[in-house]
């Protein structure tokens, strides 16, 4: 297969569960004669009791190119079938990958960055831990005392929340702002491990899983791309191209625009459908590997759910009240929040296949000059 970007050709690359997913990966993965990685998280089961793994894909003049491109998906569990299907698609595209290997450009896959949230249809890991507020220095932890006074109302003891509980939330947004709201809920707090963006007290498993991976990968590099594949905001099918260096960092918001276009935007200048994020996974690449010109983005494809907010919330209370939920209102919920991060339909597969491999595209030919 030459390229995978058809609506309908594209439509295999994708999988309706983790368990299928990370079969299909390995399987194409080995057709392509990719070097094979398998991280396991120990003492954790999936949903349908299989093996959980950070798997990793290597393809290319691996250890001796200058070069390396990362694609990575699932640091959002549940946003893993989308990153997934992508990652499986340039599997596939022997056209791309030819060209990788003629410019000298390492390729790197990293599969469900969290597996158990993948596995179990949650956007956060196995201890609650939102992985894009964990990449932090944990002797400064994330404080957000605006998120004490919210955390019970976003998580009520009854599902769905009473008339009372939407009033006193529509209270509080009329008195500090809607931004505000958002930005109290959505920055990230390490005081609530029941919470909502929790950020935890110490790097969590894929934290240190994948800074191992950028040490042992990417310490002989010069240059570093990084596409980091996420859903949930922004218009149906979009793939927003998030700047993921650091907050601020002009330079190298410029250089990412240099391999990606004037059209990837930054968070924090308030371009973005995204608030910006302290402690994202791309993050660690400017830690582990200081001796690279490292530029990275987020990909963020919307889909048809515009109340993700919502979702995530309904999933919480199921982690918080595990037992208040009958078996119809859970299914109901992880329905909820499936729909809210993936988009069944192939039409949105094509988009998400073509944007990305477009994006990939540029990055061969950026780190390939």
């Amino acid at each position: 297969m030459t390229q995978t970007t058809d609506s309908t050709t594209v439509r295999p690359c994708f999988s309706a569960s983790y368990a299928e997913a990370r079969t299909k990966f390995i399987a194409a993965a080995q057709a392509a004669g990719a070097q094979l990685e398998h991280h396991e998280l120990d003492g954790q089961a999936g949903a349908q009791g299989e093996t959980l793994a950070m798997d990793v894909a290597l393809l290319g003049p691996a250890a001796a190119a200058a070069s390396l491109l990362v694609l990575s998906s699932g640091v959002h569990g549940a946003e893993g079938f989308c990153g997934s299907g992508c990652q499986i698609a340039l599997l596939h595209d022997e056209t791309l990958l030819a060209l990788a290997k003629e410019r000298g450009v390492a390729v790197m896959l990293i599969h469900a960055v969290n597996p158990y949230g993948f596995s179990h249809l949650r956007r956060t890991n196995e201890d609650n831990i939102d992985l894009n507020r964990n990449f932090i220095d944990f002797a400064q932890p994330t404080r957000n005392p605006a998120y004490a006074g919210l955390h019970d109302l976003m998580l009520p003891a009854q599902w769905p929340p009473t008339e009372d509980n939407a009033q006193a939330i529509a209270a509080y947004i009329a008195a500090h702002g809607e931004g505000a709201f958002r930005e109290a809920v959505t920055t990230g707090q390490s005081e609530f491990p029941d919470g909502l963006f929790y950020s935890g007290t110490a790097p969590s498993w894929s934290n240190r899983t994948l800074r191992a991976l950028l040490r042992r990968h990417g310490a002989q590099r010069s240059h570093i791309a990084w596409i980091d594949v996420h859903t949930g905001l922004g218009r149906y099918g979009h793939g927003e191209k998030i700047h993921a260096g650091l907050p601020g960092t002009d330079d190298n918001l410029r250089a990412a625009r240099a391999v990606w276009g004037t059209d990837v935007v930054a968070a924090w200048e308030g371009d973005s459908a995204s608030r910006q994020v302290v402690g994202h996974a791309v993050s660690a690449v400017f830690t582990e590997c200081p001796q690279a010109l490292s530029v990275g983005i987020a990909l963020e494809y919307g889909t048809r759910n515009r109340v993700a907010l919502e979702a995530l919330r309904a999933d919480h209370w199921l982690h918080r009240y595990p037992g208040a939920a009958s078996a119809g209102q859970r299914e109901a919920i992880k329905r909820e929040l499936l729909d809210a991060f993936y988009v069944d339909e192939d039409e949105w597969r094509g988009m998400i296949a073509g944007q990305c491999r477009t994006a990939l595209l540029q990055a061969v030919l950026g780190l390939g000059r």
